[in-house]
């Protein structure tokens, strides 16, 4: 019987990945079973737990390819660091990068994202299970741990006064990322929101830029 090599391997696990992302784009994730991978692979029940031990499984290497490929950390980096650019300027485009990869990916990735937040409420105890086993730093991540802060330090050293303490504007920042993806995915993907309007990711970022520039005291001319 001939070896079969890790790129074998790879590659096989690879195809069930672009499998479930496929079928992960036609239902929500939550609503995802193994059978509908299996369908889609055309594999047997057998075939697919070669490679892989259950769904979670599938979907933990999913999210893990999501955030190689879906990745906007340098953009981010590279608008912070222009030491010429005011407070004022570094935020909008931010929100701009924000709005960019937002429009792009719509009816994607972010769909997807979208729908992991939904299993995370209704399952947390499987929404942890699949977040143990992904690898690398999500753009979120990027996002909380490394331009937030900047925020904070370039309103200090522009001697901005920002309205609130900065833990409260983390938290209302955030929820207003959460909030646009929200209603702009159920428009999009969905065909409802909570928010009886046609949202536009842009629309949205360029009015969350002028907020985050207001509560942090700065020039919104």
């Amino acid at each position: 019987m001939p070896k079969v090599t890790q790129e074998y391997i790879d590659n096989k696990r690879k195809m069930i990945v672009d499998c479930a992302y496929r079928v992960c784009l036609r239902k929500p994730v939550e609503m995802v079973t193994i059978s509908d991978v299996i369908a889609e692979t055309g594999l047997s029940q057998g075939g697919i737990y070669r490679f892989y031990k259950d769904l979670d499984e599938i979907l933990s290497d999913m999210i893990t390819r999501m955030r190689r490929d879906y990745n906007f950390t340098d953009k981010l980096d590279a608008a912070v660091a222009d030491k010429s650019a005011t407070f004022e300027e570094i935020t909008r485009r931010i929100c701009s990068i924000l709005a960019d990869s937002m429009e792009e990916h719509l009816m994607d990735i972010q769909k997807i994202n979208f729908d992991l937040t939904v299993l995370a409420i209704n399952e947390p105890a499987r929404a942890e299970k699949i977040i143990r086993n992904i690898k690398g730093k999500g753009n979120m991540d990027h996002l909380a741990t490394v331009i937030f802060p900047y925020l904070f330090e370039a309103a200090d050293q522009n001697k901005l006064h920002p309205k609130h303490d900065p833990m409260q504007l983390y938290q209302f920042i955030s929820s207003a990322y959460v909030g646009i993806e929200a209603n702009c995915i159920l428009t999009a993907c969905y065909g409802k929101a909570t928010l009886k309007a046609d949202c536009r990711p842009r629309e949205m970022f360029e009015v969350l830029s002028t907020t985050i520039i207001l509560l942090f005291g700065g020039n919104d001319q």
